[in-house]
């Protein structure tokens, strides 16, 4: 399929780095049950202790249908900055089916959103029609300009540095189950252009258990301009170990829209962490910063500590803290999985 029209960046849109200030955090409250390993009820009891946590620092914004907001309340009753939405979903990914926010280039601030497809992760977990309605439904509600990319994309696929550059696995955009008919060029114009990005940067990579087929929150993380954290498993009789060395040499000979070189600082994932006979794709680099803070999942491991060491190198403005993981984890995903931040206005 050949991609015509699409210059970078003609929208007047910009696609913000996390760590720029925001308006509020979005959530979907957890209601299916078929995506999370074993006891499904304490699923939303980690999701309140997040929303507590994310209250300490922003508003939070929590989405779902009558009934799921029903008990999301019950869970999270006298909490302040908690408001609840009613807008129907599949799942509760919300970084995957929720809005990309975008900011305007011009001096009068200005929010949009891009919205992309969604196919549950290449057609993985039907039905996904709610989860696909989200991103627009979140739009209308804010009254938000939309940019229709046209392709299937998720949110956790994609990381930027807020300067023109993109971070993408090619594994999870450029493929058959999502966007057939796509070349990489195709997939690279409708990127700048619904971005507002200058440079892709198409990197590769995957975890054991990571049904989402490698988004990039899960290996490589922008913690400022020209840095990168990337994730490694040093134990070589690990079957995470050949994909994450592969990953990181790639990453180290890139440039980004500026020209620098990538700097890029490893970060040493937790060696096999089981569900019953299950690996879960667990990452530190599944972290989400906030306003004066960074949430880091945690699994339980030594590791956790010196993860959050690093992380705090880089944010030394910022208050790190631990989050435990192990129940959503058990869904293959943890803390920048499940939100969604809204940037503030200028």
């Amino acid at each position: 399929m050949k991609v015509e029209g699409l210059s970078s960046p003609t929208t007047g849109f910009r696609f913000p780095a996390e760590w720029e200030p925001h308006a509020a955090t979005w959530l979907a409250w957890p209601h299916r049950r078929a995506t999370f390993l074993g006891d499904f009820d304490e699923v939303p009891l980690a999701f309140a202790k997040l929303v507590r946590l994310l209250t300490c620092y922003e508003p939070v914004r929590v989405i779902g249908s009558e009934d799921v907001l029903r008990h999301a309340s019950s869970l999270l009753e006298g909490i302040d900055q908690v408001a609840f939405i009613e807008i129907p979903t599949d799942d509760s990914w919300l970084r995957d089916t929720g809005p990309v926010f975008l900011k305007s280039k011009s001096v009068r601030a200005e929010l949009g959103i891009a919205n992309f497809g969604f196919n549950a992760w290449g057609g993985k977990y039907p039905s996904w029609d709610a989860d696909a309605a989200v991103a627009r439904k979140i739009a209308g509600y804010l009254g938000l300009q939309v940019v229709e990319a046209g392709i299937v994309l998720e949110g956790g696929a994609i990381e930027t540095d807020g300067e023109g550059t993109l971070l993408v696995n090619h594994r999870c955009v450029d493929d058959p189950q999502r966007n057939l008919g796509y070349s990489r060029d195709d997939l690279t114009a409708v990127l700048r252009y619904s971005l507002g990005v200058d440079t892709i940067l198409w990197v590769n990579g995957d975890l054991v258990g990571d049904d989402t087929d490698g988004h990039i929150d899960q290996l490589a993380r922008f913690v400022a301009p020209g840095c990168i954290v990337a994730a490694r498993q040093p134990d070589r009789s690990d079957s995470n170990h050949e994909s994450l060395e592969a990953n990181f040499a790639l990453l180290k000979s890139l440039r980004d829209a500026r020209g620098r070189l990538l700097d890029v600082v490893p970060i040493d994932l937790p060696p096999r962490v089981f569900f019953d006979d299950v690996q879960l794709p667990a990452s530190y680099l599944n972290f989400f910063i906030v306003n004066g803070g960074v949430i880091v999942p945690t699994f339980g491991h030594d590791l956790d500590a010196v993860a959050i060491a690093t992380i705090q190198r880089f944010f030394p403005d910022r208050e790190v803290v631990p989050f435990s993981a192990l129940e959503l984890i058990r869904g293959r995903g943890a803390v920048h999985c499940v939100t969604c931040q809204q940037p503030a206005l200028d």
